[in-house]
């Protein structure tokens, strides 16, 4: 299995190698091969490879390729990951710049349950200490998606339960080139993705940005602003030194560094029921302040040698940095807000102040969530080629010393409403409300293996992480922390992930594949609870004659011990961080993929269906809670937010250089809560169904306009009912675009 993942081996280890098998590097014609292999179409390392070799993955695995994004051409992950069978996700403000995303169940509060990665490198904001993904890659600056949900995530780690997502940026071009994809749209949206670049001899570049806006879909209670949007600012420059092609060896060196900026003004308070009947795309006033400012930096330097037929290595040295401020209200008069719009009646008083009604200084107080990140580490990689007779043998060896940190230096102000407008009553001193640091620093090793034997293939794989946590508490009244922590947590913990799969092949067409692993998921810094496990089992089959192609999969999560983590995405009670044990549950169901192209002699007609059947998911045993999304529980209690039945089905026709694709969503109504029996309005998010459609004119060489529509029949439906009250997905909204390419 191509699970180029990590980097793949330090220089020292491959040097080493080289010293004792002189013959590797001896002839030119095996160097011309490695530079021929090593300047592939994705020059960055990747987990699965070409989306042709899934066929022969012994184990669950997806590509969303180039030419697949380019259907929808959609800038929002959540629209794009509906394509993938298995994968759970769940809508916030509409656009997708946080997005919430599950795997078979795991859970789909801020991507925290599952390892996000960009060009193999883990890219959440702290993804041991803090997991929860306040920063996401731009998708429009992505070249595929690679989605793991069986074997392939333990040579990912540390989040093994559900699976891995590794997003793809854009490659190096082959020859010299610019592209440009510039739009506009409805609420005044822009957004333009240009990027330039060219491999040469020895010396390769990119450059490149996304500039993307909105003034939002929502409309702020007067006579406060009406701004809902965002403003996002993204760049990539990429470079790549080759060595001489008549060097011996092959030996590369590629550097990849990335800034973003985001200004959103952005929410977590949605509507009552009856507000959200009335006028969906309602904000109230006291939500007029609510503002997230981002800025994430990415560092990245790759070291790859590759002498040739038997062995290739690669290590890379990689730092991320990430600062944020969501600037959001917290509550009113002394209330929650869920409190406060799940039963307007009682909290009369404080629902007026929500609408705009005059209130008393401080009534309202808005929290500055102040944080910042780091995320940095040294990765490493060996994949060999084998042989033995008529056996294929891919071992692949490769480690990761990582550390990440989380700084929460939090401040709450107050204010007053004052005929619709808010007013500040009081400001407190930075880290008044939450001043803490919590720590991460991690040793991990993996080995795994394909073994190609006849129809057979075999792929056994073992990983072994060892991790230290540090939560530091300081005084809130202490904000140069210089007296020291008052309180100080510390854990280590040491795991073996082992997993197994095999595949058999029927015939050329027909395989039959099954797989068993280790989910894991390791306790945040600073928590009482046990890391999560379970056993994770697949099986199934594949299809794939050339023109249909087939998978069905069955699959089964059976948790030891479920563990929930307190957000503020996720409400309710508790300290943000804390986590609860749910101890047994278990998430079954059926993932069904049907495609196909059928070719006419004008015209193409390609067509696809992704379905997700989940079974069960369910908690096996009964426990009171104070996380929110659980409550007290009993068993037979029903997971929340993972729809019975998901549907993503798109077709299309393609005529010369016309071509117009059309998607349908279709997500089953679910429970907000973890409850059984009827589904109850106040903890049922209602089913519904958004369709897509883009049409593209190629109207002269290299030069394409194209006309988009998300969400075509305006449908209005519940997004979200966390952390407070209802929120809507997005309205339909119409861009034009051109496309250039050069």
């Amino acid at each position: 299995m191509n699970l180029a993942v990590l980097a793949r081996g330090s220089a020292a280890i491959v040097m080493s190698v080289m010293s004792i098998w002189p013959g590797f590097v001896s002839a030119q014609a095996v160097n011309e091969a490695a530079v021929e292999a090593a300047i592939e179409p994705i020059d960055v390392v990747t987990i699965i490879g070409r989306a042709a070799d899934t066929a022969d993955v012994p184990g669950s695995a997806h590509i969303i390729d180039a030419e697949d994004l380019a259907t929808f051409n959609q800038s929002d992950i959540l629209r794009v990951l509906r394509a993938v069978p298995g994968v759970y996700v769940q809508e916030e403000e509409g656009f997708g710049l946080r997005p919430n995303i599950g795997i078979r169940g795991s859970g789909l509060d801020r991507s925290a349950r599952i390892a996000l990665l960009e060009d193999g490198v883990l890219i959440a904001p702290a993804p041991y200490a803090a997991s929860s993904a306040y920063y996401f890659p731009t998708q429009r600056r992505m070249h595929a998606i690679e989605v793991l949900k069986g074997l392939a995530a333990v040579a990912v780690g540390p989040r093994t339960t559900g699976g891995a997502i590794n997003m793809i940026s854009t490659p190096i071009p082959d020859d010299i080139s610019l592209n440009a994809d510039i739009r506009a749209g409805d609420n005044h949206a822009r957004d333009a993705h240009i990027n330039a670049g060219n491999r040469g001899e020895r010396v390769s570049w990119l450059i490149e940005t996304v500039q993307a806006s909105s003034d939002g879909f929502k409309t702020i209670d007067a006579p406060a602003t009406e701004n809902t949007g965002f403003e996002l600012k993204d760049y990539v420059g990429k470079l790549q030194v080759d060595s001489d092609a008549r060097s011996r060896v092959y030996q590369s060196l590629r550097l990849k560094l990335g800034f973003n900026e985001q200004d959103a003004d952005a929410t977590y308070l949605g509507l009552t029921h009856a507000d959200f009947e009335i006028d969906p795309y309602r904000r109230y006033a006291a939500s007029a302040n609510d503002n997230f400012v981002g800025e994430h930096k990415q560092a990245q330097a790759t070291y790859v040698i590759d002498p040739g037929k038997l062995w290739r290595g690669e290590v890379t040295a990689y730092q991320n940095d990430f600062e944020r401020n969501w600037y959001k209200l917290q509550s009113v008069a002394g209330s929650s807000l869920s409190d406060i719009l799940d039963d307007p009646s009682t909290y009369a008083n404080e629902y007026g102040y929500l609408t705009g009604i005059s209130s008393p200084d401080d009534s309202l107080q808005v929290r500055a969530n102040n944080r910042s990140y780091y995320s940095k580490g040294i990765q490493g990689r060996i994949e060999w080629n084998l042989g033995i007779a008529d056996t294929e043998v891919m071992l692949n060896t490769g480690f990761r010393v990582h550390e990440d940190q989380e700084d929460r230096f939090q401040h709450q102000d107050g204010y007053r409403m004052q005929d619709g407008l808010l007013v500040l009553t009081s400001r407190a001193s930075a880290g008044s409300q939450s001043n803490r640091i919590s720590t991460a620093n991690a040793r991990s090793f993996f080995v795994d293996a394909e073994i190609h034997a006849g129809h057979w293939v075999l792929a056994p794989g073992i990983r072994y992480e060892d991790i230290d946590l540090e939560r530091l508490d300081f005084s809130t009244a202490d904000p140069t922390r210089a007296n020291g922590p008052t309180r100080i947590r510390e854990d280590s913990l040491s795991v073996v992930i082992p997993g197994f799969g095999a595949l058999y092949r029927l015939s050329d067409d027909w395989r039959l594949l099954a797989g068993i692993h280790k989910g894991y998921n390791p306790p945040a810094a600073g928590s009482s609870a046990d890391a999560e496990t379970s056993i994770n089992v697949e099986l199934g089959t594949r299809f794939d004659n050339g023109s249909w192609r087939m998978e069905g999969i069955y699959f089964v999560n059976d948790y030891d011990n479920l563990v929930g983590t307190v957000t503020e995405s996720t409400g309710g009670g508790g300290q943000i961080g804390d986590q609860f044990e749910g101890g047994e549950a278990v998430v079954s169901g059926v993932e069904l993929s049907v495609g196909s192209e059928l070719a006419f002699r004008t015209f193409k007609l390609p067509f696809d269906l992704r379905y997700t059947w989940t079974i069960e998911a369910e908690f096996e045993n009964a426990f009171e809670s104070d996380f929110d999304p659980w409550g007290d529980v009993q068993a037979g209690d029903e997971l929340p937010y993972i729809p019975e039945h998901q549907l993503r089905a798109t077709a299309g026709i393609d005529i010369d250089r016309f071509r117009v694709n059309l998607g349908a969503s279709y997500v089953d109504k679910m429970r907000t809560r973890a409850t059984q029996g009827a589904f109850e309005p106040d903890t049922t998010v209602d089913s519904h169904i958004v369709w897509d459609i883009v049409g593209t004119w190629d109207f002269a060489s290299g030069v394409s306009a194209y006309v988009k529509v998300d969400n075509l029949f305006d449908e209005a439906y519940v997004a979200s009912t966390r952390p407070a009250g209802l929120r809507p997905g997005l309205p339909r909204t119409a861009y034009v675009g051109i496309q250039y390419s050069l």
